[in-house]
Formats: structure tokens, sequence, C-alpha cells
């Protein structure tokens, strides 16, 4: 599975060559692209770079041995009730033979030829389910584009559920500080529990599933400041007129009172950025514990990249992080339990499975693109699985 975060035009050339490179060294048979705000905030205005990219993707010559392809582009932007801003790409190599899309009115499998791309009005497709989330979930009132896009497959008997996902982002530092966990943290878990619920309930046959994109994920702020400045003494500036706090410096207590932190709502601006680059940003995986709520639910094999968001959009700071947020692991290939179970494990020393990250050195976006590379045993999701078969899903 490959997923991304696309970005405007100028960085489009940096992260193809990226991204076929990946392509090129994992050769997968079945590819998954999960975008999530495509197009970028101004849809209005850049919706002309989605559709030269889409039609670069489908063309080019990295692309030619992957003769049928699925693109589900939400761009009806229009409608605030439904728009998602999620993008959905599915690649079929040439090889791979008896594959078959669930149609979810007609409730049975049709087998994909070809290749098609359907944008503007997704809720009229019944090859996937999209859904934005209920409007009181969405934090301040601010009713912006987070929502799901799900398509079902089976590839030689395996059964499996993708998931394409936008969950919420911090929108404030200063809160995200207060409390432990963050009370952005609580309106995550409940649209990830909402997603969860929904794609295991009664209307169809359980499966397997994938869930892959932005969730947003953000290391425990309050944790995280308390351990980065442990020696440090705190200076709270508020604002005259209302006496609200609206910013927090953190100095060390000692060495002329250097100052290592300073945060505001949009300003996470700490004055070591190696911490969160330095063996991977391991240091911080303990502060990464959004997940562990859905440990009985979804799986994760070990993260070994670091925090993949945000980068700086500067095309020279491939590596640089902007000071906005605190960095973290937003973007994440999650996998139910029974999904876990189909990844084949190498019978030798070779490296089957790889989660990793695209374009380390590169500029691509304030993401980095995640990606993960696996085999999976034939009869997936299926109660009765022929494991002796194998087909190939990256």
């Amino acid at each position: 599975f490959l997923y991304f975060v696309f970005q405007p035009e100028n960085l489009q050339k940096n992260w193809l060559r990226e991204f076929y490179q990946v392509v090129h060294a994992h050769k997968p048979h079945f590819m998954a692209l999960h975008c999530q705000e495509f197009g970028g905030k101004n849809y209005e205005a850049s919706m002309s770079h989605v559709d030269k990219f889409v039609k670069e993707l489908l063309s080019s010559d990295a692309m030619k041995d992957y003769n049928r392809a699925r693109v589900y582009l939400d761009e009806n932007y229009k409608s605030q009730e439904h728009f998602t801003a999620l993008g959905s790409f599915y690649f079929l190599h040439e090889s791979l033979k008896n594959i078959y899309q669930f149609d979810f009115k007609a409730k049975k499998y049709k087998k994909v030829t070809g290749k098609e791309i359907y944008s503007d009005t997704l809720e009229s497709t019944p090859m996937l389910e999209k859904e934005k989330f209920p409007q009181d979930y969405f934090p301040e009132c601010k009713w912006s584009r987070k929502g799901f896009i799900r398509t079902r497959w089976c590839i030689t008997d395996c059964a499996f559920d993708l998931v394409n996902i936008h969950l919420f982002h911090d929108a404030s530092n200063l809160i995200a500080w207060e409390t432990s966990p963050s009370v952005y943290s609580g309106i995550r878990h409940k649209a990830l529990g909402y997603v969860l619920d929904r794609i295991i309930d009664q209307r169809f046959e359980k499966v397997s599933y994938f869930v892959f994109g932005d969730f947003n994920f953000r290391l425990d702020a309050k944790a995280v400041v308390e351990t980065l400045c442990a020696k440090a003494t705190m200076q709270t500036i508020r604002a005259a007129d209302t006496n609200e706090v609206v910013k927090l410096i953190f100095r060390e207590s000692d060495n002329d009172r250097k100052v290592m932190l300073q945060l505001e709502k949009k300003l996470f601006d700490y004055f070591n950025q190696d911490v969160f680059r330095d063996n991977n940003g391991t240091a911080l995986l303990e502060f990464d514990r959004e997940l562990s709520v859905f440990k009985d639910r979804l799986y994760e094999l070990d993260i070994s990249f670091p925090p993949s968001y945000p980068y700086s959009e500067d095309s020279n700071q491939g590596k640089q992080y902007m000071n906005t947020r605190c960095p973290a692991w937003c973007d994440r290939i999650l996998m139910s339990h029974s999904a876990k179970e189909l990844i084949l494990k190498s019978e030798n020393d070779e490296k089957i499975v790889i989660y990793d990250h695209i374009g380390p050195n590169v500029c691509m976006g304030d993401h980095k693109p995640v990606f993960l590379s696996f085999r999976i045993a034939a009869g997936a999701g299926k109660p009765i699985a022929n494991v002796h078969k194998c087909c190939v899903v990256q």
C-alpha cells in the first residue's frame, strides 16, 4: 500500500519521482494510494492541477504495467454536507488475474477491467461508501472536510476492505497542552470508533480491513513539553484585553535563561529539532499514545521512520520541520487483527514486510508520504482460507 497527501503543482515533479522509485523498487501487483485534502485548500483554483496529476499518473511510463485502475476523487467542493476532499487510487498489475471489486448496492463482486475515473458526486457510485463525519463531531463548530471512503476488493479469494480516512487536527497548541490526553485526541478517538463500527456493522459480510490516511494522531503534548522542558521555568503571557493565555515561554533555569520552547496557538518553536529526527524520533514514540485506545481493534507494524508532519514546504528544506506544531506521526497504515494474520511472514531472513516513508531527503509537502509493502495469504477474510496459495498486495 502507498498513501500520500497531494500538494500543489510545484511539488508534483518531486513527489512523482520519489513515488515511482518506490513502485520500481517494490514492484507491487496491487497498489492502493490514499490522498487527503486532494487539490489543496483552494479547491476551485487547484482542480486543474488535480486533473493533470491524475492523467500523468495513469499514463506515465513508470505505471505502464498497470493495465487496470480505479480512481475516486471527491471533487464536489460546493457541497458542504458531503465534501471530504478525499482521493483513492487503485492500480492492478497486468499479471494479476481475477480481480473483483464489491458493489455495495448490489451486494456482489464485479470483475475489474480497464481504467475508470469517478469524480464530483461519489455518492452515486455503488463501488464505494463515502461519509463525512456528523456535524456534531466537528470541534469548534467549524464543519471542515473530515470523513472516510471505503472500498472492498477480492483477489484470488483474498477479501479485504481499504478505508481512506482523514481525522481532526489540533486547532491550538495551547489547548492541546492543557490536558492529557488532549480534547482533540478525544474527538479523533470518537471519530475513528465511528468508522470502525461502520465497517463491521451488520449490512455486509465481515472481512479484514486496512485503514490508512491522515489520522492526525499527535504526541501527548503535555507529556512531551514536560519532558523536553523538565528543567525549565515557564512564563505565561496573556492578552491585555481578555486575560487569555496567548503564549508560553520555557527558559532554562541557568545558562543565561536561554529560551528552550515557545508555545502559541500555531507555534511550537523548540530550540533543538534534532530530537525529532535522531534515530527516527524513537525517543518520542512513548508519547504516541492515541492508537493504544484501539489496541483490541487495530494493529500497526513498528514505526521506524521519523514523525511524518509538519515538514517545511520550502523545496530546499527536505528534512526540516516547520515550527507550527510538535512533530508527530499523523500519517499511518493500520489494520484489523485478522488482516495482520494474513500478512505472510518470511520463511527466510528476507524482509518481506516494509513500513516506511517516502522522500526522506526531499520536500514532499508538509506531510511525508508513508507506505506499507507486504504479501498477503490467499483467502484473506474468508473463514476457511487456502493459505498454500498466495497473492501480493502492496
